[in-house]
Formats: structure tokens, C-alpha cells, sequence
């Protein structure tokens, strides 16, 4: 890989800090920026990384990490908005927007900005509407942008298979609708390695690469997934997704809800590749699938206890 500098938003986040370990570890010289960026505990001393403190939402902030960048990396996103916090709109549009054109001012070559499946101008979901905003704004400020939309993510310490080993904790394990909903979950390093792919890569990045899993799955398929992997047997109930996005209101006036409307709209539709745009194959990696990789690691933690 190219020693040039790479400077990564939301380096400390789940996806980011995968991002920045990849390419450190392919010799890449990394600056990790985050609101408060500390050394990661992968370091060593055959890295070359920099922390340096900026928010995507005060563009004032990115002159430090833009400095001498080669290339920009977007890892930063905001799922749920909490009361007297930043918005979907602070974050995913004017953020990345602001972003986008101060790597132009800065002689960026090369900027890659995740977004997401699924995003378009009409979804009844702020969260995927904003997501739409800001890849249009990104294209507007920066041409050759590259758009990286990937199904949910999945890994250690995750929301989504950590999340589902809480909720089959229960007797009695509610699915969203029926259950068909499909899905075809990433693995954040197999994400990380494309990004690090396509940055090594002397041509420019197609305008958007959609990325999915090594399998695609109906939800409940998931949750029988995780139920297996933790040795457990529990009652599958199917709820009308009306009864979700009713439950998900009421939850939206707790200060940090479990529950949002987004994340119901979300699960209201299949989150897959539309299979016309490129992807891993293209960059020639097979990826993980999510109950693959569970299986392959549950048995080394303590989730292996039947309960």
C-alpha cells in the first residue's frame, strides 16, 4: 500500500478504528480523528499514526486533520439522536458536506464516505433520508467521491449479534413482522480491508460500491442463529411491525430510547446488495458471513453457556 497519509473520521468508532488498524497494518502512515482520540490498544511500534481532535459537526475543527492528507476516509455516523445532542442532519448531511469540501481546499485526492443499504429521498425513516442528503452533497463538493453503502455491521462488540444474544436472554423472543425481512450482514474488518483496497488502488473509486455479507439471511434465520450458537431454545413470536413502530413512539420520549422509529423502518424492508453495482468480489474478497463468524467464536467465549 501507498505510504501516503490517510486520514480517517470516526477513527475511534467501531467501524473507524478497523478502518485505521487496517491500514496501519499494511504500512499506511494513519491519522485517527475523533472528538477525543486516544491510542488504540492494537498500536505498535511499527505504526505510524497520528490522534488528532476535530468534530464533524464544526467544520472549524478540520484543518489539523486535513493538513497533508492524501486521502480521506468518512467513518463517522450517528444512529440515534438524543435529546440535546447533534442530528441526523448535523452529522450525516451538513457534516459530511462540510467535510467533503474542505478535503477538496486541502488537495485530497481521494475520499471514501460511508453511508449505508437501502438509502433513498422518500424513506419514512430521518435516518435514511439524511443519509441520501449527505451523499448528494458529498458528490456536489467532492465529484469523485466514493460512495460505500454496506449492509448492517456485525463483529466483537457490536449492536447487532451482541444485541440479539441480550434479546434471546428472554423467554420469549418477539420478531419484526413475520421474520422474512432479509439481511446480509458485514463483518466490519471485511469492510475495513475493502476500504483499505480500494485506497491502495491507483484508479479513482466507482461512484458507489454496495457491500454485503457472506450470507444472506431472513431475520428470524438470524435470531435461530444466535439462539443455536448460545445453546438456547426460546419461543419465536411474530409482531405486526404497526405494533413495533407504536412501541418505538412511546420509547421516543425516554432520553436514550432502546428503541427508535428508525430502526424500525429499518427492519420494515430486505437491507441487501441490489447485485448491479460492484462490491467485494470486485476487490477480491469473500466475506464473512455473520452466523459463520459466530459459530467460529462463540465457542472461545463465555456465550457458549446453555441457558
Amino acid at each position: 500500500m501507498p505510504a501516503f497519509r490517510t486520514t480517517v473520521f470516526g477513527g475511534t468508532g467501531f467501524l473507524g478504528s478497523r478502518i485505521a488498524r487496517h491500514l496501519a497494518e499494511a504500512g499506511g502512515r494513519v491519522r485517527i480523528v475523533a472528538r477525543d482520540p486516544a491510542l488504540p490498544d492494537w498500536a505498535g511500534a511499527g505504526h505510524e499514526l497520528e490522534l488528532v481532535a476535530a468534530d464533524i459537526t464544526d467544520p472549524g475543527s478540520f484543518a489539523p486533520a486535513l493538513r497533508g492528507a492524501d486521502a480521506v476516509v468518512n467513518a463517522v455516523s450517528l444512529y440515534v439522536e438524543k435529546r440535546g445532542g447533534p442530528t441526523f442532519e448535523d452529522v450525516h448531511v451538513r457534516g459530511a458536506a462540510d467535510l467533503a469540501q474542505h478535503a477538496g481546499t486541502h488537495g485530497v485526492t481521494r475520499l471514501l464516505h460511508v453511508s449505508g443499504l437501502g438509502v433513498e429521498p422518500e424513506s419514512p425513516s430521518a435516518f435514511v433520508r439524511a443519509r441520501w442528503r449527505g451523499e448528494e452533497m458529498v458528490r456536489s463538493a467532492f465529484p469523485a467521491a466514493g460512495m460505500l453503502r454496506p449492509s448492517v455491521l456485525f463483529g466483537r462488540n457490536d449492536a447487532l449479534l451482541e444485541g440479539l444474544e441480550f434479546a434471546t436472554r428472554m423467554p420469549v423472543v418477539p420478531l419484526f413482522g413475520s421474520g422474512r425481512v432479509r439481511l446480509a450482514p458485514v463483518l466490519a474488518d471485511d469492510l475495513a480491508e475493502a476500504v483499505k483496497r480500494l485506497l491502495a488502488d491507483e484508479d479513482p473509486p466507482a461512484p458507489v460500491h454496495e457491500f454485503g455479507g457472506g450470507e444472506t439471511l431472513s431475520y428470524r434465520e438470524l435470531v435461530e442463529g444466535v439462539l443455536a450458537a448460545h445453546g438456547r431454545r426460546r419461543l419465536l413470536m411474530p409482531l405486526p411491525m404497526f405494533a413495533w413502530r407504536i412501541l418505538a413512539t412511546l420509547m421516543g420520549v425516554l432520553p436514550n430510547p432502546p428503541l427508535t422509529y428508525d430502526q424500525v423502518v429499518l427492519m420494515a424492508r430486505d437491507n441487501v446488495p441490489r447485485g448491479d453495482r460492484p462490491g467485494f468480489a470486485d476487490l477480491g474478497i469473500e466475506p464473512r458471513g455473520a452466523l459463520e463468524w459466530l459459530d467460529n467464536h462463540a465457542s472461545s467465549s463465555t456465550a457458549r453457556r446453555v441457558a
